[in-house]
């Protein structure tokens, strides 16, 4: 049985400015996506010349800055709405009180849908090939953001087996083991997610399925990772055993099966 170490959230003090871990993480996570989508630039579509508007390291930049826009308001309404709607409704202010933490993936992936939109019309681009772009570059960050929640201690998983190896016991979730589903998700939705997709992204592909595959593989391995996490105290398992984060993961699931299945038909 392991023990979670006793990591101090503050990486570095320099006087009054303390500066964190999971801030350094979202750093890392930024200049990734920088770094992957200057090397997306290289990928067809998106280094042809012949296209109205070529695809530039700028492109890379603006992208970035709306997708950090659309993770922060959407990921933080989608909080609000998926986890904690009638507390909400109740205390409407507090839905600006982001320091007091409550960020939702599900939120925040509408909320970059939504931000690329909008820049795929001011650019007129196919909204489609703007997500097709975009997908590859995102796993490594969400990577990044389960290295956050592990050195936080945050987010701890499903009390395990007591002979599970890597069964580790987390400050304020008691004496047992539990999974550390950090771990997992590094694994899956960040890592072995961001493989498979690049990978398939390196090809041309019909308009979309790159975003499907990113749908669909996001979904699947988010779902399986729930059985591991423990669920939401204020709302534990829902309807059928399964936890508000798979719930949610069956329309993107759902979605890409859909989606990939249209884009093949539209060529």
């Amino acid at each position: 049985m392991l023990i979670h170490p006793q990591i101090d959230p503050v990486a570095l003090q320099l006087g009054p400015l303390a500066i964190h871990w999971y801030g350094l993480t979202y750093l890392a996570a930024f200049a990734l996506f920088v770094l992957l989508g200057r090397a997306r630039l290289k990928h067809e579509p998106f280094a042809s010349i012949r296209q109205p508007q070529p695809w530039t390291s700028r492109d890379v930049e603006d992208i970035l800055f709306l997708g950090v826009m659309g993770v922060v308001v959407g990921g933080r309404i989608g909080y609000c709405l998926f986890y904690k709607p009638a507390y909400y409704l109740s205390h409407p202010l507090e839905v600006f009180a982001v320091w007091q933490g409550g960020m939702s993936f599900h939120g925040g992936m509408l909320g970059v849908l939504l931000a690329m939109v909008w820049y795929a019309r001011s650019r007129q681009r196919p909204w489609l090939q703007v997500m097709d772009f975009v997908a590859p570059c995102v796993p490594t960050g969400l990577a990044a953001g389960r290295v956050g929640n592990f050195i936080n201690g945050e987010l701890w998983g499903r009390v395990a087996d007591p002979s599970l190896p890597w069964g580790m016991v987390f400050r304020g979730a008691g004496d047992l083991p539990r999974h550390p589903s950090q771990v997992y998700q590094f694994l899956m939705e960040g890592v072995l997610l961001f493989v498979l997709l690049w990978l398939y992204a390196r090809k041309p592909r019909a308009t979309g399925r790159v975003s499907a595959v990113f749908l669909f593989g996001y979904g699947v391995f988010r779902f399986i990772a729930e059985f591991f996490r423990e669920p939401d105290a204020h709302l534990g398992l829902l309807t059928l055993g399964m936890s508000m984060g798979q719930w949610l993961c069956v329309p993107m699931i759902v979605g890409g099966v859909g989606l990939w299945w249209w884009c093949g038909r539209r060529t």
